[in-house]
C-alpha cells in the first residue's frame, strides 16, 4: 500500500491559501475524476473492514458521502448521513465541534443507528480530528459504538489522530 500512497499522492493537487489564506488545500476531485484510482482508494478504505462486524457505515456531509455510501455497497451495510443542521426531515441528535479555520454543527437522524450496532466512520478528510470526534459521538448517543474510522487523507501535522485514539483508525494517504 505505501506504493499506492505516492501514487494516490500525484493525483491530488495542492491548491495554496484555501479556504483562507494560509491553509493549504488538498484537492482529491483531480483524483476521484480517474476511475481506475477512485475504484482502488474505495477498495483500500473498505478492505481492512471487510471481516469485521460492521453494521453500517456513517459519512459527514458532504465529502464524506462520496466515499461512506459505496463502501457501505461494498460492505453489504447500511449507510447513515450525518449532516448540517437543518438537512435531516426527522428529529436529531446534533453535536458542535472546532475545526482547523472555525467551528460546524452536525446531526443525525436519532433513530439511524440501533442499540449495540458497530458503526464505520468515514470521512475524506482527517485533520483536527473535531468533524470525526463529533461524529463519534453522534453514533454514541443513538446507541451505537464506533468500530473503527476511515479516511482517505489524514494531515498528521495536526494530530486528529491523537483526539481519536480510543478508535481503530485506518488511513490511506499522510501529509
Amino acid at each position: 500500500m505505501k506504493g499506492r500512497e505516492a501514487e494516490y499522492k500525484s493525483k491530488i493537487r495542492e491548491v495554496p491559501d484555501f479556504p483562507k489564506k494560509g491553509i493549504l488545500f488538498y484537492d482529491i476531485t483531480t483524483l476521484l475524476k480517474e476511475a481506475k484510482a477512485f475504484a482502488q482508494v474505495l477498495s483500500d478504505l473498505a478492505a481492512p473492514f471487510h471481516q469485521k462486524a460492521i453494521s453500517k457505515i456513517a459519512a459527514v456531509e458532504a465529502r464524506g458521502f462520496i466515499f461512506g455510501a459505496p463502501i457501505a455497497r461494498e460492505l453489504g451495510v447500511g449507510f447513515i448521513p450525518i449532516r448540517k443542521p437543518g438537512k435531516l426531515p426527522a428529529d436529531v441528535h446534533e453535536t458542535s465541534y472546532a475545526l482547523e479555520y472555525g467551528t460546524n454543527v452536525v446531526t443525525i437522524h436519532q433513530d439511524a443507528v440501533l442499540p449495540g450496532e458497530a458503526v464505520l466512520i468515514v470521512d475524506d478528510l482527517l485533520a483536527t480530528g473535531g468533524t470525526a470526534l463529533a461524529a463519534c459521538e453522534l453514533i454514541k448517543r443513538c446507541g451505537g459504538k464506533v468500530a473503527g474510522l476511515a479516511f482517505m487523507v489524514e494531515l498528521t501535522f495536526l494530530k486528529g489522530r491523537e483526539k481519536l485514539k480510543n478508535y481503530p483508525i485506518h488511513t490511506l494517504i499522510h501529509y
